[in-house]
């Protein structure tokens, strides 16, 4: 009997050994694992590697044999594939919040779910350098103290920032502490965003947590008033344009049916589509935060779109337009 020892971790060195080498396109034989459990100072015989990959299959992972000669054994399937992992490396690489740095971190953390050979495939689709990214590595303990806040529902304080002409991320308010109730977060244009609560405004207001710094957890509770209690930050979100706030209004909106996909991508599918002019147009009636970022989105679609009502915001994206040509 081959002498052996560090037999208590040889099952797990051995399912590392298949996970990191072994994939569809690459295979381990008996004797090339026996070798690689050499190299951890692991003894074994040939037997035990059957018996402990059945052990392993039994307990649900998915490890098979080639039956050719020589053909060895793999890790046929994963909790995730690599085409399950592309997406988000993409997202990880090209997101803006994320630094450069963190992005090369967890893109290395995701490789090593798969083989090696898979993980190089998957490193050749990856560019990250010269991507717009944020140099601020404290927004993941922000978020972390927010997910924390949020699950406790307690307010947060914090110094809310802004940029300068110098390129220098300075306190708003000369370095007053923002008291805000956490309703939620949420991603928009590739940031992220607090949805919160002020107390001393009666407001709800939105906050980039890249420029949070600073961030408590504090012993007091979240207000207790109706509309923090039943903030619903789904239909929230579906209101708002751009993470810009507004007065909350029933809007009827006219467009031509060609954009029925616009209006589907922006506001859903349970709005009811009312077909005006033999099918040609269609009128929906949605609530929106009415504002700025609102009419610039409508100015967007051109002529194509048009409010039908209610007046005021009829007069007041007109109003919009020629402040915008008397500029020119």
């Amino acid at each position: 009997m081959a002498k052996s020892f560090n037999q208590k971790g040889k099952m797990i060195k051995l399912l590392q050994i298949l996970q990191e080498l072994t994939d569809n396109n690459h295979k381990l034989n008996t004797p090339q694992i026996l070798k690689e459990l050499e190299q951890y100072e692991i003894k074994a015989e040939r037997k035990s590697i059957y018996d402990d990959i059945a052990c392993l299959n039994d307990l649900g992972y998915d490890i098979e044999c080639d039956k050719k000669r020589d053909g060895g054994f793999y890790m046929a399937s994963r909790d995730i594939e690599k085409y399950e992992l592309m997406p988000l490396v993409d997202a990880v690489s090209s997101s803006r919040f994320i630094t450069e740095k963190k992005s090369r971190e967890l893109i290395k953390k995701l490789e090593s779910l798969l083989s090696v050979y898979e993980a190089r495939e998957l490193d050749r689709s990856v560019y990250v350098s010269n991507r717009i990214k944020s140099d601020n590595e404290s927004i993941y303990y922000t978020l972390d103290s927010i997910h924390d806040a949020l699950y406790r529902k307690k307010k947060i304080s914090y110094l809310y920032c802004e940029w300068n002409v110098d390129k220098e991320l300075v306190p708003r308010k000369n370095g007053k502490l923002y008291i805000t109730n956490p309703l939620g977060l949420t991603w928009d244009d590739e940031k992220y965003y607090l949805i919160g609560y002020d107390d001393e405004a009666s407001d709800i207001r939105h906050y980039r947590v890249d420029k949070m710094k600073d961030i408590e957890v504090l012993d007091d509770n979240l207000s207790d008033i109706d509309l923090i209690r039943n903030f619903d930050i789904v239909s929230y979100c579906n209101k708002t344009f751009g993470m810009y706030g507004g007065k909350e209004e029933s809007v009827t909106l006219l467009f031509p049916s060609r954009l029925a996909g616009v209006a589907i991508d922006r506001f859903g599918k349970e709005p009811t589509f009312r077909k005006m002019q033999n099918g040609e147009y269609f009128q929906v009636r949605v609530k929106v935060c009415v504002s700025n970022q609102f009419f610039g989105w409508l100015t967007g679609l051109g002529s194509d779109v048009s409010i039908v009502s209610p007046q005021y915001v009829v007069d007041d994206y007109r109003e919009f337009i020629n402040q915008i040509v008397h500029k020119y």
